[in-house]
């Protein structure tokens, strides 16, 4: 077994017990530390191997600063065998004062406990790639026309205008800057392309900023899967699948399943999908979004209480795109368990 070792009193809980206070283990020493046994084909902690062991733990320990975030297929592994749920902000998130695809709105989200956020990629005419869902500037921003035949520079100076229609001091973020702070976070961004860019090029920008393990792009047909799998074969996607026949087929185009997660839409749970895509171990995506008083979201709270989503999460899902993360967010344990379990 290979096996990582802990500074005693800094446990880094993805997936191990906690770790022994002084009373519960009076002959811990200095010298001694805290490890656990890894799986030596996914590098995951294994469940009830963690305790205080002598520091010499041979030439495969490494110290709590050398340990790093779990690889992003290991953690929906993780997530999924511990039965956690991760939350994805639609269009990152926002509220109000915090307009839709802005980094604060990130930010604010991640201090509420989401993870993973939604966020859309366009470009603009001179070639830089930002977060911006219409191809029009005029609806959450203070600018007017494309976003395809402004530059830049004038992207820059606009102000982003949350869903009250109020302007903030926030303005479009390039893609870079906020890979930049995923990468440093832990967040975990799902990237919608829009059709002003191209999966090359934000796959590109996810090499130079070496945030291969924050991100999942989004496909939306097998030729877009296909499309990602050749742009980048590393990197994690959401691609249509119920099951091991849809898989078998996106493994014919290119596509790993190790760094698949499938998605099963958005207009009723299918609980069957769910458990043949687990079967396949592929995490299960599901979408609650969607247009105001038609998505489920609204249905779903309609008596109050988010006892679906519940069920959503007993039924298997891992991944749940909502309109409505923060609400979601606050009455569920299965987010908190994902963090408790396996990070971030």
């Amino acid at each position: 077994m290979l096996r990582f070792a802990l500074l005693c009193g800094m446990l880094l809980t993805v997936g191990c017990s906690p770790e022994p206070t002084e009373s519960e283990n009076p002959e811990a020493t200095q010298g001694q530390v805290y490890t656990c046994d890894l799986d030596p084909d996914t590098g995951k902690p294994l469940p009830d191997t963690c305790g205080t062991r002598s520091s010499d733990t041979g030439s495969n320990s490494i110290s709590l600063s050398e340990l790093k975030k779990l690889p992003l297929p290991a953690y929906f592994d993780c997530v999924r065998e511990n039965k956690g749920l991760l939350i994805a902000a639609h269009r990152g998130g926002p509220a109000p004062g915090y307009p839709e695809n802005t980094l604060e709105t990130l930010q604010h989200a991640f201090a509420e406990g989401i993870r993973v956020f939604e966020v859309d990629i366009a470009e603009s005419r001179d070639g830089v790639m930002l977060l911006m869902h219409d191809n029009r500037l005029n609806r959450t921003t203070t600018g007017d026309g494309y976003v395809a035949d402004t530059d830049w520079a004038d992207l820059a100076g606009l102000r982003m205008v949350d869903d009250d229609n109020q302007r903030t001091d926030f303005h479009p973020p390039k893609l870079t800057d906020v890979l930049l702070w995923a990468k440093q976070s832990g967040a975990i961004l799902e990237l919608d392309r829009k059709p002003t860019t191209s999966f090359k090029n934000i796959a590109s920008a996810v090499r130079a900023a070496g945030a291969g393990d924050n991100v999942l792009l989004i496909s939306y047909s097998d030729d877009e899967a296909a499309e990602i799998a050749a742009a980048d074969s590393g990197l994690m996607m959401t691609a249509g699948a119920k099951g091991s026949r849809d898989i078998g087929r996106l493994e014919s185009l290119g596509v790993d399943r190790t760094r698949l997660v499938a998605w099963t839409g958005t207009s009723s749970p299918d609980y069957a999908a769910w458990a043949r895509d687990i079967q396949e171990g592929v995490e299960p995506a599901f979408g609650t979004l969607g247009r105001k008083g038609e998505r489920l979201d609204d249905q779903y709270w309609a008596d109050g209480d988010a006892s679906e989503y519940q069920d959503l999460v007993d039924n298997g899902l891992v991944l749940l795109a909502t309109d409505e993360p923060y609400r979601v967010a606050s009455a569920l344990k299965s987010d908190d368990l994902a963090r408790e379990k396996c990070g971030r």
